[in-house]
């Protein structure tokens, strides 16, 4: 499973909606299940002389890029 170990962001689930309207009812549109992952790469970081490998989604990269200390 997809999870970002600085901010826990994870697989989240919802649905898609195809605006086809078949069968009986005119405007039930079918719907079906689907996944959102998160964009988690693997980077290494140099922690106080120590590298310790992340898996860090792209939001938290980027923010970490803006304020590196």
């Amino acid at each position: 499973m997809a999870k970002c170990d600085v901010c826990g962001k994870h697989t989240m689930y919802g649905r898609n909606i195809r605006h086809k309207h078949s069968g009986r009812w005119e405007r039930k549109a079918p719907k079906t299940n689907r996944t959102f992952k998160a964009n988690v790469q693997n980077k290494t970081f140099i922690f106080q002389g120590v590298p310790i490998r992340l898996k860090i989604c792209t939001r938290c990269l980027r923010t970490s890029l803006k304020t590196a200390v």
